[in-house]
């Protein structure tokens, strides 16, 4: 249990602070034992941090694949969209989401590589996620003549921009680059389309 609650806090502290602003005094204070005592559980901030990092891509990917996999009468157009929109939400309201997109964008130097394996993991699972959406949901209209891949990669690159203008620009700045760009792939994709 104590293990449980050590990164829970951490989690708080890691996603608000970072990697070099938290500190395992503080974390160990806010759980309400001493700080020798998180060597019991951890060997040192980095075993933490990674558990704390794993934990976290592991919850949302498990989320975000069932958020796409769910049933629905959605068309492709509103499922692609809604995404986009859930995603922020989840930056909104889930420290375990902000924690991971942050982290993503500005993993600790001395930590990058453990961090980028977690994030391509991610990525890897999204976007295969993403192409079993786009060759399902791609029968229910006209169908693309195009790659389903390829179609989930600029999706995702759609993505990591849009997420970049949250983490720099806020909340409106995030709506006014989803709304520009999201309308201009699903134009890109209907033009492909007819060709």
């Amino acid at each position: 249990m104590t293990a449980k609650r050590i990164k829970d806090v951490a989690l708080k502290h890691f996603a608000a602070y970072g990697y070099s602003g938290s500190s395992l005094a503080h974390i160990a204070e806010e759980v309400g034992i001493k700080k020798p005592s998180l060597y019991a559980h951890f060997k040192g901030k980095d075993d933490l941090f990674l558990r704390v990092l794993q934990d976290a891509f592991n919850e949302e990917s498990t989320l975000l694949e069932q958020y796409l996999t769910k049933e629905t009468n959605d068309t492709l157009h509103d499922r692609l969209y809604q995404f986009l929109v859930y995603y922020e939400a989840r930056y909104e309201q889930n420290e375990r989401n902000k924690f991971m997109m942050r982290m993503s964008f500005f993993p600790p130097p001395a930590l990058y590589d453990n961090v980028m394996e977690y994030v391509y993991a991610h990525l890897d699972r999204l976007e295969d996620h993403l192409v079993a959406l786009f060759t399902e949901l791609s029968g229910t209209g006209k169908p693309y003549s195009f790659d389903p891949r390829q179609m989930a990669k600029a999706y995702l690159c759609l993505l990591d921009g849009v997420c970049v203008e949250r983490l720099y620009g806020g909340a409106d700045r995030f709506k006014q680059r989803l709304e520009a760009s999201w309308n201009l792939y699903w134009l890109g994709l209907q033009t492909y389309q007819q060709q």
